[in-house]
């Protein structure tokens, strides 16, 4: 909106929407460089879709790979990062975000709170790609101690999902997920020093089901939260941004809802724009996702409904990427407020997804985006793919988590709540009674079931090659030969679970370019505006490079839109 007047309710240098990483990471440089700096949130919990997140960070050439034995150039990281993202985005943006991302987050390590570590065998995503690593590119959070936040400040980050907890309470981080998920070698010692560290938790335990030791997106959050703390940067919860200021063509300030009323906030510097993607606006996924769409199959953050596109929209930015998402098949649970991202089930021995027609349609070991783009890619009115079903039997069951169910080892069916055996999953004796209960055509899934029993027992995948690479068989069972990922389904009773094509955010938003200054449509910078995060036109276009590659370029981002509000060199070109 244009500005009809020259009252403002506070001023600050450096104004900031939303509170996840991208949004802190900025808020922290700007203050080093001197600037007052503002956080305002909408809802009443800070952290948004980057504390739900697994929180890893993608950034290849990182500051910790030789401690860790990986050599890395920055060539050979521009030559993956061009062979899996093309033509789609200028080469200046992806040269900036290379060579920024390891300096901020180095910057983050040194100045900061937060400490990062690299995860040894998380792999790139495309292993036949030139310039792919098998391992040390994905950067985790060391876990985060929430008793150096005050109990509010604890209470007010925003949790972290069930699907990234054990009982839906205990958390772990990457590597131990692994372990545990996959049964690798001491995963039982693993599993019981997380549990003795959650019930020794006195008195906090006897307050709350939470666990203190931040893990996956609650310890990067955490860590950033507290640095915050450390530099007396506010966060105003429960303000939601209206509408953007612009006087004399120079965005100049937001007009949020502070409680209940109109409040004007200046932006001397510039205003960033942080706050997520339009993930539970079922009206603007109907209008630019693929379709089927739907809100229940997001795992998303529930208060992104897109409010910072439309800002930007008004004063006429541009758009990019609209009908993308990060993808991942996910499964719908009852009475859970979202969907669960089945990241590691369908990579399992034991497992395979299907159709309709009861045929594989793509690798179930593919990188989770690509699964949901195989769904839509492939669903037609012969043969349809949205929902896919994920068929399993009981040897699988036994061993291995399903959503939201623990291992039945653990948690036998009779043991389980009743919404979950009436409508989460299916169960026969026979493959065939299983495929009629569900609605799969019965001979297409005893043939493919049938293939993949044979491909089990050779360890060679003929049709999709599922279990070839390392980054297949990072969550493999390394205890199953010859393939960690693939095991005979042969032992009854059977199971099924509806597979849809969900996301953990929606990915496209505000064009912008590589200082993460927002551009009109034409590709004109629209002064004092700046957007990261999944607001913003995504760095790596349609694809998914490497785990983490939501997170790294938003946190580095808002270094980037910080460092050039404040008028300091990022050395983008």
């Amino acid at each position: 909106m244009t500005a009809q007047n020259n009252s403002w309710d506070h001023t600050v240098d450096f104004l900031i929407v939303g509170s996840g990483t991208g949004a802190m990471s900025g808020a922290i440089v700007a203050h080093d460089l001197g600037a007052s700096t503002l956080l305002v949130e909408k809802s009443p919990q800070y952290g948004g879709s980057s504390a739900m997140s697994g929180g890893g960070m993608w950034v290849p050439n990182n500051h910790l790979m030789g401690q860790y034995g990986f050599t890395d150039t920055p060539e050979q990281a521009l030559e993956y990062t061009k062979a899996c993202v093309g033509d789609v985005i200028p080469e200046e943006r992806l040269i900036s975000y290379l060579k920024n991302a390891p300096k901020a987050m180095q910057y983050l390590c040194e100045k900061s709170q937060l400490r990062l570590h690299i995860v040894p065998d998380y792999s790139d995503y495309y292993q036949d790609q030139p310039g792919s690593l098998e391992g040390g590119r994905t950067l985790e959070a060391t876990p985060f101690d929430g008793k150096r936040l005050s109990e509010e400040e604890f209470k007010e980050m925003r949790h972290t999902p069930p699907q990234e907890l054990i009982m839906d309470r205990i958390s772990m981080s990457i590597a131990e997920a692994q372990a545990l998920m996959t049964h690798s070698p001491g995963w039982i010692s693993v599993f019981m020093k997380l549990i003795f560290g959650y019930f020794s938790d006195i008195p906090w335990r006897f307050k709350s089901k939470r666990d203190r030791r931040g893990c996956f997106g609650n310890a990067l959050i955490g860590a950033l939260r507290l640095s915050l703390k450390d530099r007396n940067i506010p966060i105003w919860l429960n303000t939601p941004a209206k509408h953007l200021i612009v006087e004399d063509g120079r965005t100049v300030g937001v007009e949020v809802e502070k409680d209940g009323k109109p409040y004007r906030v200046k932006a001397e510097k510039g205003v960033l724009m942080a706050a997520g993607g339009f993930d539970n606006s079922a009206e603007k996924r109907k209008k630019y996702l693929p379709a089927p769409t739907d809100t229940s199959w997001s795992c998303g953050n529930p208060y992104a409904t897109g409010d910072t596109i439309d800002m930007g929209l008004e004063i006429g930015a541009g758009l990019e990427f609209m009908d993308e998402g990060w993808w991942g098949p996910t499964c719908v649970v009852p009475g859970e407020e979202r969907a669960r991202m089945m990241v590691i089930e369908k990579s399992l021995p034991g497992g395979v997804m299907v159709n309709k027609l009861g045929k594989r349609f793509v690798k179930e070991t593919n990188a989770y985006d690509d699964i949901v783009k195989a769904m839509y890619g492939s669903n037609t009115p012969e043969a349809p793919c949205v929902p896919a079903y994920l068929v399993f039997d009981a040897r699988f069951r036994k061993n291995y988590p399903v959503g939201p169910l623990l291992p039945g080892a653990q948690q036998p069916d009779f043991m389980l709540p009743a919404e979950l055996k009436n409508s989460f999953f299916k169960k026969a004796d026979t493959l065939q009674e299983l495929a009629r209960i569900v609605g799969i055509d019965a001979d297409g899934l005893t043939e493919t079931v049938s293939k993949m029993n044979e491909y089990a027992r050779t360890g060679v995948d003929l049709e999709y090659g599922r279990g070839e690479n390392a980054f297949d068989q990072f969550y493999g069972d390394k205890s199953v030969e010859p393939n960690p990922c693939m095991a005979p389904i042969e032992t009854a009773p059977f199971y099924c679970v509806e597979v849809f094509p969900g996301e953990l955010g929606t990915k496209g938003g505000l064009k912008v370019d590589s200082l993460a200054r927002v551009l009109t449509e034409s590709g004109d910078v629209i002064p004092g505006l700046y957007a990261t995060g999944n607001c913003s036109s995504p760095v790596f276009g349609r694809t998914y490079p490497g785990a983490g590659a939501t997170l790294g370029p938003s946190t580095t981002f808002g270094y980037i839109a910080a460092r050039d509000a404040l008028g300091e060199s990022s050395e983008a070109n």
